[in-house]
């Protein structure tokens, strides 16, 4: 039923092995029901844009699907949740980031794993999807490497002792004391969390016999399971997931039962498993008790991703001319509907369930990087701390960060406040009225200015180029600041770059007016966004990406990648439908070096979506 492809196969049988292959087939059944799913997505996005429809809350009395639990019940609490385990607790502080880098050896690539387990972080979310480069063998690269460190391999190890060593050269200058004092304990005392693809992606190395895409969702959560569920549980800790990108309760449920085949097939407990949810869909925010109801016995939070849930307003509303987003930089956490959507996931988890239980809620990404003049590098830090203490406040139980020298900048946060989490904070209850949903796709007035869309732009082609490279997280900023020590760059990943297309779309399909005068384009305010505009301001950003030293643009990139992202920006932004996935065009040129065959399958994915309503998400060069 499932074919994998031989050569990496045959490269990663360490990966690949027996108990994971008998799963895959074991559970590869399930691949139907997420396909049904899938399709059944892109149906009621286009239905509410044939009928200018706005998302709503369910029927009260209505069953969930794929479950017997009643709407209203969940909501109430009707339901036994998961006691929260000993090493969930305490999470002040998770990093985030993929445990491989591309293109290098296997003792240089496993420096990742190190430096996040010995980040002094509470947890580290290995990230198997937004953050992690899909590059030839790096899903794989990034399995075996966790792999060999649960297992505490040699080759980890000596790594580990490396990195240890830098990462104290670093701290004493910047933080005056050694942040890693004896580092074979310290391995032990960050739990080891892992984020597998959404169920929107296929995997590269695995398909049906028939030559259609298989879930990569599947696949990353198998192999990460059947390959470190024994050294995990031997050292006490608990197999923990980061489930993402999910839209409905019985998506959840699909997830359930996926997770429970599993630890059926495994002959571990059921609810073994735990979960957290990243709410990163603003379909999740309409069933925020119903998607905890159905996970309920592994459920342990949620978590509020800032980029993705900002695309996926912008794609659920892509045909309400009246909503624009202003600037990127605009849109924080207490921007009109990102306020509302937080402020929602805190009532959620601290809705008690039958057994006086609630859940976690794990605050958002911190992009920021210590890296850059002294100037610049306290103001950013002071920003970092500014928005940590707000999420602390605001009943966070902690929060994620992007780079292992953020974790001893923004813990403190949560130190000093001596609480291991918030769960059962008061908040008022969960409300389900027109105006509740309202609240979720609300504006606030803010910016739109040459200097955000240059912003836009120049970051969005820099993304495209870098995930081509097999870089998924990337530290970029606008060419604009190049070679300028006091703006720093910040972790880039594909929710951020995936945002900037979708509020470059809108400025220019919703006749988008600019709030500023700009001298350089001759731009007034009022002007509108125009098509005309958008193409100077790409011509303008690419030439200088062109032109940019190799520490900024690498050299190889200028005549192989990077005009292939140039060009998978403009046909986003220019095409008169709004498509799903920015990695589907992403993933369609991934290995291709030739702009003529990527505008080709650019054309291919553009077509098939157009007229058909169809995604391209196998690998086509399987």
């Amino acid at each position: 039923m499932l074919d994998i492809r031989q050569s990496s196969h045959d490269a990663y049988p360490d990966v690949y092995t027996r108990g994971v292959v008998d799963a895959l087939h074991a559970l590869a059944a399930f691949d139907d029901d997420r396909k049904a799913l899938m399709s059944a997505r892109l149906l009621r996005r286009a239905q509410r844009a044939r009928d200018g429809e706005r998302i709503s809350f369910l029927d009260p009395g209505q069953v969930i699907a794929r479950t017997n639990i009643r709407v209203q019940d969940a909501r109430d609490g009707k339901f036994v949740g998961s006691e929260i385990p000993h090493d969930l607790q305490r999470q002040w502080i998770q990093g985030t980031g993929p445990g491989a880098k591309p293109g290098v050896s296997l003792d240089k690539s496993i420096r990742n794993v190190a430096y996040a387990l010995l980040s002094g972080a509470d947890g580290w979310m290995f990230d198997g999807e937004d953050a992690l480069g899909q590059l030839s063998t790096m899903a794989l690269d990034n399995q075996r490497n966790l792999t060999l460190a649960m297992r505490r391999d040699p080759v980890f190890m000596g790594a580990a002792e490396q990195v240890a060593r830098e990462m104290n050269a670093w701290s004493e200058p910047f933080l005056g004391r050694r942040i890693v004092t004896d580092w074979r304990r310290q391995l032990d005392t960050t739990t080891n969390l892992f984020r597998p693809r959404g169920l929107h992606l296929d995997d590269r190395h695995v398909r049906r016999s028939d030559g259609s895409g298989f879930a990569a969702s599947i696949v990353d959560t198998v192999s990460f399971i059947v390959n470190n569920h024994r050294p995990l549980r031997d050292r006490g800790a608990s197999l923990v997931l980061y489930l993402p990108k999910i839209q409905t309760a019985e998506e959840a449920a699909l997830w359930h039962d996926v997770l429970s085949a599993l630890e059926q097939h495994l002959g571990i407990d059921v609810g073994a498993i735990k979960t957290y949810v990243l709410v990163e869909q603003i379909e999740a925010c309409f069933q925020l008790m119903e998607i905890r109801a159905t996970l309920a016995s592994r459920f342990v939070g949620f978590n509020t991703g800032r980029w993705d849930y900002i695309n996926s307003v912008s794609d659920a509303l892509a045909w309400d001319h009246n909503f624009i987003n202003p600037n990127i930089d605009a849109v924080t956490m207490t921007f009109g509907y990102m306020h509302r959507y937080e402020d929602r996931v805190r009532r959620a988890v601290n809705t008690p369930d039958a057994h006086g239980q609630c859940a976690l809620w794990q605050g958002g990404m911190e992009p920021n990087i210590p890296v850059g003049s002294p100037a610049g590098v306290a103001r950013s830090m002071e920003k970092a701390l500014h928005g940590a203490r707000r999420e602390q406040r605001e009943g966070a139980s902690g929060k994620w960060v992007a780079h292992w020298k953020m974790v001893h900048i923004v813990r403190p946060v949560w130190e000093s406040a001596q609480q291991d989490n918030q769960r059962g904070r008061t908040f008022p209850p969960l409300t389900y009225s027109a105006g509740d949903a309202g609240a979720l796709t609300s504006l606030d007035p803010g910016p739109r200015t040459i200097r955000g869309a240059r912003d836009l732009i120049s970051v969005a082609v820099q993304y495209g180029n870098a995930f081509g490279q097999g870089l998924q997280a990337a530290a970029l900023k606008p060419a604009d600041f190049f070679g300028n020590e006091d703006v720093l760059n910040l972790m880039e990943d594909m929710a951020t770059g995936e945002i900037r297309l979708s509020i470059l779309w809108e400025w220019l399909h919703k006749d988008a007016r600019l709030t500023e005068d700009d001298a350089d384009t001759g731009v007034s305010a009022g002007d509108g966004f125009t098509t005309t505009l958008f193409s100077r301001l790409l011509a303008e950003e690419y030439d200088k990406l062109l032109h940019a030293g190799d520490r900024d643009v690498h050299a190889q990139s200028k005549n192989t990648t990077l005009p292939i992202a140039r060009d998978i920006v403009d046909s986003y932004v220019r095409d008169d439908v709004k498509l799903p996935w920015y990695i589907d065009l992403l993933n369609i040129t991934l290995g291709v070096r030739d702009s003529a065959e990527a505008r080709r399958r650019i054309d291919v994915l553009r077509r098939s979506f157009h007229e058909r309503g169809e995604r391209v998400t196998k690998n086509v060069d399987f």
